[in-house]
């Protein structure tokens, strides 16, 4: 199963009878999926099955669709609301009458907002289901590119990702094969804590070295840390493995990748330790960048 990324742009046109069409759905990051559906004046049936296509397809990302509408043969009606046309002459004429002037001309009164409308010739309800039918099924293609070109991006994200894995594994192992955590690197270490100890006194009390010892043991201990890396980068190839969408458990993964490695690194008492640690903070937060991107 190939990661899907959020980002991806998708277009589909067609035409139904006198009306051409094109949708375009376009997709970006997103912590859920948030729909901006635009729609042209006098498609808004068309809003509740769009949106639920939308929810079908698509499982996370801001995604916006636009539907573009132009019809060709149809010529529009032009209409005389006589009713208005009666009251702006009243108010015409009584505005004459308060001020002497000139009384209004006809085609003064024509232009009068409301007084002439252009309208649509209205279609049966048998055309218009055709052709709502008709944009579903493009919004569908439309929505079917959009997710095909979500995968081809998350091809190549996944081969970052993979990338990004394989250089955290090798950063944990040259973590766990540092010379300073090898038994005799711990003993000179010791040893030389030991020294510290008994510089200001000759007597050696042997709780204090006990206490001592196993500070200096547990803070070199960076076995449980390496241990979860090693899990998370298990856990992270299953995930890409996975015939699910992953972006939201990828995130809380590459959480627990960051938190590991600034354990590692509070921990390291040794240069190539500590530089390993620090490599690995640097991958793990690019890491983090991509998998914002997935589904």
């Amino acid at each position: 199963m190939t990661l899907k990324s959020m980002t991806g742009f998708a277009r589909a046109e067609g035409v139904h009878g006198d009306t051409s069409w094109s949708w375009e759905a376009r997709s970006v990051n997103g912590r859920n999926l948030d729909i901006r559906l635009r729609l042209p004046v006098g498609f808004e049936a068309l809003e509740i099955r769009a949106r639920g296509l939308c929810q079908e397809k698509l499982s996370r990302g801001n995604c916006t669709v636009n539907l573009a509408v132009k019809r060709e043969g149809k010529q529009t009606e032009i209409r005389l609301n006589e009713a208005a046309l009666l009251q702006a002459q009243e108010v015409a004429e009584r505005a004459q009458r308060l001020t002497k002037l000139k009384a209004p001309r006809l085609d003064t009164l024509l232009a009068m907002r409301g007084v002439v409308e252009a309208a649509e010739p209205e279609e049966s309800e048998e055309a218009e289901a055709a052709l709502h039918h008709a944009l579903i099924a493009g919004l569908a293609r439309a929505l079917d590119q959009l997710v095909a070109a979500r995968a081809s991006e998350g091809q190549r994200l996944e081969q970052v990702i993979a990338k990004q894995l394989a250089m955290i594994g090798v950063l944990v192992e040259r973590a766990a094969n540092a010379s300073a955590r090898q038994p005799e690197a711990i003993a000179a270490r010791l040893m030389e804590q030991i020294a510290r100890l008994t510089e200001s006194t000759s007597v050696l009390d042997p709780d204090r070295l006990h206490q001592e010892a196993l500070i200096l043991a547990a803070k070199a201990d960076i076995q449980e840390e390496l241990d979860r890396l090693r899990a998370h980068i298990a856990a992270a190839n299953e995930l890409i493995a996975s015939d699910q969408p992953v972006g939201r458990k990828f995130e809380f993964l590459a959480q627990e990748f960051n938190r590991e490695a600034n354990t590692l690194c509070s921990k390291a008492s040794d240069i190539e330790i500590s530089r390993a640690g620090l490599e690995l903070k640097t991958v793990i937060d690019q890491l983090r960048e991509q998998v914002q991107n997935i589904e």
